[in-house]
């Protein structure tokens, strides 16, 4: 918005300085000449005064001041002149004016032959003066000009800035709407270009709300419809496991397959009601500390059974958030670290404090994460190239998604790097702590 209203003001101001400068510029010279011309009827009165005086008894130069000078001549000898003037003709014997050097000084002459005393009359007015004089005139006429821009200059932008005035209440209004309004602008006193804006911003608005409802939709439905098929299934694989060799690769497989399945479309109702819309609703102040506890209790038994050592160290530290996104972050950096962490291998989750901000750290001590791969493991369905520890089946490719996507409702930071114990990945979350 500022940059229009600067662009605007400048080009105007721009345009009419131009202006101003060559109107003063064409004015100045057509003073100059018309001051010139007043100018030189002053001497041209000059000479027909000096012409009519009896100056043939004078035997004293004549003092006039320091811009005016003259010569009276009879023939070739001087009857008469002023106090700047030299014994020697200023001009030619010619009638006309001209200019002349003497004293020091550049001089417009104007020289008249007298038909009746037959003399010759000479003037002269210095040229420097008389332009100070002209120049000062005219200055006198262009100098408001030059003052009035910077009051047209603040004039031109209290007008632009009031034509623009609907265009920053528009704008306002769109900063102000929150990230899942996709409610139509209601622009009040619109101006007719601005309108049209208007309408176009409430038509795309209108199909972005289309589209994610649709999305939401999409993934809410088959999410749960493929709950029913996912639960019938595992009820039959336990039916069938009394009939037939459960050892064999096939059965194995099988199995994997439908976990997987059944773990993917869990992650799609979890990052479906990871919603900001929904998140701003259910945000209290939560002991990250605690929610550790709760998560490391319910999965314990799995890193139990894989003989895995897991630790909790820390403070109970208090955050702004909700409850059931922290508890899925915590769950699915546990699950990931449980996953790639060999049999007797660590795991350590650590909750502190640091610079202001609440520390979440999960480490383990398993193959790690290459250097490469760290900026795109939390893109969806993306699988590293590490492999999970023997039995257990590939993700889905959305549990780190999921992480991150939490982090983000928390204005928190996710960071990868190598843990403490030598080896392995450290998974760090940075939250804002809550205020007190």
């Amino acid at each position: 918005m500022s940059s229009i209203r600067l662009f605007l003001v400048a080009g105007i101001l721009a345009t009419l300085t131009l202006f101003n400068f060559v109107a003063a510029l064409r004015g100045y010279q057509t003073s100059m000449e018309e001051a010139d011309l007043l100018f030189d009827n002053q001497l041209l009165d000059f000479a027909r005064l000096v012409g009519r005086l009896d100056l043939t008894d004078t035997h004293e130069e004549l003092r006039l001041g320091n811009n005016l000078a003259f010569q009276v001549w009879d023939q070739d000898a001087l009857i008469a002149h002023s106090y700047h003037a030299p014994v020697e003709p200023i001009s030619a014997f010619s009638n006309g004016f001209d200019f002349s050097n003497f004293d020091g000084y550049r001089w417009r002459t104007y020289t008249r032959h007298e038909t009746l005393s037959g003399h010759w009359v000479i003037v002269a007015e210095r040229t420097d003066l008389r332009y100070v004089l002209a120049e000062n005139v005219v200055l006198e006429s262009i100098l408001p000009i030059l003052l009035s821009i910077p009051l047209v200059g603040l004039l031109i932008w209290l007008i632009v800035s009031h034509g623009l005035r609907p265009l920053a209440v528009l704008s306002a209004e769109l900063k102000n709407k929150h990230v899942n309004d996709l409610s139509p602008v209601q622009a009040q006193n619109t101006r007719r270009e601005l309108a049209q804006v208007v309408q176009s911003i409430n038509g795309f608005m209108a199909r972005l709300n289309q589209s994610v409802e649709r999305e939401k939709r999409f993934s809410a439905d088959a999410a749960h419809e493929l709950r029913t098929p996912i639960s019938a299934l595992k009820v039959q694989l336990h039916n069938l496991s009394g009939e037939i060799d459960t050892g064999s690769d096939t059965w194995q497989q099988l199995q994997h397959g439908v976990e997987r399945m059944q773990h993917l479309v869990e992650q799609l109702l979890t990052l479906y009601r990871m919603n900001p819309d929904k998140f701003a609703e259910n945000c209290q102040q939560v002991d990250l500390y605690q929610v550790c506890e709760d998560v490391i209790a319910r999965q314990y038994s799995l890193v139990e059974s894989r003989q895995q050592h897991l630790a909790l160290e820390g403070d109970h530290c208090r955050i702004t958030g909700d409850v059931f996104a922290l508890d899925t972050l915590v769950s699915n950096l546990l699950s990931n670290a449980s996953k790639y962490t060999p049999a007797e291998g660590n795991i350590l989750v650590r909750v502190h404090r640091q610079g202001g901000r609440i520390m979440l750290d999960v480490e383990d001590d398993g193959p790690g994460i290459p250097e490469a791969e760290r900026e795109r493991i939390f893109e969806r369905f993306y699988h590293s190239e590490k492999s999970p520890q023997e039995g257990d089946p590939p993700g889905c490719g959305l549990g780190l998604t999921i992480v991150s996507h939490v982090a983000h409702l928390h204005q928190a930071d996710v960071s990868v790097g190598v843990s403490s114990f030598g080896k392995g990945s450290r998974f760090t979350v940075s939250f804002p702590e809550a205020p007190i």
